[in-house]
């Protein structure tokens, strides 16, 4: 019986797979070699999309502090804190739209502009955890400062530490670790946002060969009015060896602006984040050393994104600090304030919102530190967790500062509260350094490119089962365990889960289960076209996000436990909840991945998309006709 199931599952499985290989070409970089390896990761959230669990990355919960880091970190969390509380006043900030010279000076000297330099070249050298926890401080007190730091070090010089030769870090990483030059991140152009590559600013060699002239234009630069040192990015002219070609190429370079021919505008007016200096930069026949060159001649897309992937940790870390701020100003109003003759905390309605913006705040910790200890612990493979990261925090705070103002009422609406002025500030970190709209359909085609090489790979084992026994057998006997309702990978968590949360690492594991199943049902239906699906990529990507943040908080919880933390049953009975509920929202995401009537549903929203445009605005006549 078993193996007549076994001989179907295995002629389905070639069927399926041979349907695919005929039909689909994923988006970026497919693997065009016959014989070539699908690639292979520790990342948990990648191997999801073959609906497969990988625990390297995600159980246990990274602990990667040594004691000595530990220490420093201790000795710096303080101080910090006090320096933002005595020392800086968020809401004058946001008047006078600047940060006041004095909070520059003394941020400079507690060397919190180069956290992340390393101790020989003047910095602190800490790692991207200790990192995490500092800006976590810096966010729960002011988001416009923490721009300021962020632009400078996460991204404004962090191309130099990550692609930048011993040359090139010895020379510009002592002034920008001391704040004695600040420095930016130039890749925004007015034709150029999400489509990085289409940048327009032109950097060509000189006759001589010493050095390239820079030409053009950037937009809303952080700290644009005032840096010293830009990581610019530009077309460079690039010609193909082999075929002769000559194309355009983005290239990275270090420019300082006393290389002369570089002015900026005036400062923007922003709708947050106000006393953060935003500026357009121009480039006029910039004159830019040849050894100024960061990462390779035409490697420029590809440092820009090294950059952007290794800095949206921080972000999920500062607006983690963000929301535990809004939260405790909330919960002071809502156990002091006294409605209908009882303490307005005793209702169920504000209950529900303080616990959803609670567990929201811890989801938001869990993915935020694990993706940092992973980067410690010198993993390659986090972009699709990193960019998770950025895109719930981001969503997270806003809905938990709204939230905050909502059970505060009308005193939440006043200025005085601080409460609005973060909510202004919040907004913006839903559309740099990546919107979220852009990093889904990054998720999702990223996720199905690895495992579209998988199921490639497996079409081609099928041609030649005897010389890859191995494969197909494993594969054929999942599917057909599957199929037969026996020895399902749906509880592959649970053994490492706390037993109190047996349930939800089950449902965790099955989330992950029917997630590959929906992605792999996917390839096959749309082929290559599935570039262009973004109804349905926008829910996968979704259920990716609610699936991830599900083992994070597992994993998280049951550290707790078993190191016997005071908090450790309060943050088990939020993961149960998080679990819980995430597991429904995955179910109704992948289900509307497929079906006439949800597919439909997205015909017409395109059709009703259309005709808006058409109109200029609303389509529709008004109920009286007026």
């Amino acid at each position: 019986m078993v193996a007549r199931l076994l001989r179907r599952s295995t002629a389905a499985l070639a069927s399926r797979s041979a349907n695919y290989n005929r039909n689909f070409t994923t988006q970026t970089q497919p693997l065009r070699a016959a014989d070539k390896k699908a690639p292979d990761s520790k990342s948990f959230a990648v191997n999801m999309f073959r609906g497969t669990t990988v625990t390297d990355q995600v159980f246990p919960f990274a602990e990667v502090l040594t004691a000595e880091q530990r220490e420093t970190l201790e000795m710096l969390v303080d101080p910090t804190d006090k320096f933002f509380q005595e020392q800086n006043d968020p809401l004058k900030n946001d008047e006078i739209c600047d940060v006041p010279k004095e909070t520059m000076d003394g941020l400079k000297a507690m060397g919190a502009f180069g956290l992340q330099v390393p101790t020989e070249l003047g910095g602190l050298g800490l790692s991207n955890s200790q990192y995490a926890r500092l800006v976590e401080v810096v966010g729960c007190h002011d988001l416009a400062v923490g721009i300021v730091l962020g632009a400078h070090q996460s991204i404004g010089f962090k191309g130099i530490l990550l692609a930048g030769n011993p040359e090139q870090k010895k020379k510009y990483l002592p002034d920008v670790a001391s704040g004695k030059n600040i420095a930016a991140f130039a890749l925004t152009e007015p034709g150029s946002g999400s489509d990085a590559a289409s940048v327009r600013t032109r950097a060509e060699l000189s006759p001589d060969g010493s050095h390239y002239i820079l030409n053009g234009n950037k937009l809303w630069i952080s700290n644009g009015g005032f840096a010293e040192i830009f990581t610019v990015f530009a077309q460079t002219p690039f010609k193909d060896e082999k075929t002769g070609v000559t194309k355009d190429k983005m290239s990275a370079f270090i420019v300082e602006r006393a290389f002369g021919g570089v002015t900026h505008s005036k400062p923007e007016s922003k709708m947050g984040i106000k006393a953060s200096n935003t500026a357009e930069v121009y480039f006029d026949n910039t004159k830019i050393p040849k050894e100024n060159l960061l990462g390779g001649y035409g490697e420029g897309f590809k440092v820009a994104m090294n950059i952007l992937n290794n800095g949206r940790f921080g972000m999920g870390a500062a607006l983690s600090g963000t929301m535990r701020a809004s939260i405790a100003k909330a919960t002071d109003f809502a156990v002091n304030r006294t409605q209908f003759g009882r303490k307005i905390n005793t209702f169920g309605a504000i209950q529900e919102k303080l616990a959803i913006m609670a567990i929201k705040h811890y989801v938001c910790e869990s993915i935020a530190y694990s993706v940092a200890g992973n980067m410690d612990r010198g993993f390659q493979d986090f972009q699709i967790e990193a960019a998770i990261s950025k895109i719930f925090a981001s969503e997270a705070a806003w809905f938990v500062t709204d939230e905050a103002i909502q059970i505060m009422g009308g005193m939440g609406f006043m200025k005085e509260t601080g409460l609005e002025k973060v909510l202004r500030d919040i907004r913006i970190f839903r559309i740099f350094e990546g919107t979220n709209d852009i990093l889904r359909l990054f998720i999702a085609l990223t996720g199905m490119q690895y495992a579209g090489a998988h199921l490639r790979e497996l079409q081609k084992a099928m041609k030649s089962p005897g010389t890859n026994l191995g494969l197909v057998f494993s594969e054929a006997s999942k599917r057909l365990f599957k199929s037969a309702g026996a020895g399902s990978s749906s509880k592959a968590l649970v053994p490492f889960v706390h037993p109190s949360m047996s349930d939800q690492a089950a449902l965790c594991s099955q989330a992950v289960e029917e997630f590959g199943q929906a992605v792999e049902q996917a390839l096959i239906k749309y082929r290559k076209s599935i570039m262009d699906e973004q109804f349905v990529l926008n829910r996968i990507a979704d259920a990716a996000i609610d699936t991830y943040a599900m083992a994070a908080v597992l994993s998280r919880a049951s550290r707790s436990i078993e190191k016997k933390l005071p908090s450790a049953e309060h943050e088990a009975r939020m993961a149960r909840v998080w679990c819980n509920q995430a597991y429904d929202r995955v179910k109704v995401n992948l289900g509307q991945t497929r079906g006439e009537k949800n597919l439909q549903n997205y015909k017409d929203m395109s059709t009703i998309a259309g005709e808006i445009c058409e109109k200029g605005g609303v389509a529709h006549v008004g109920p009286l006709g007026l």
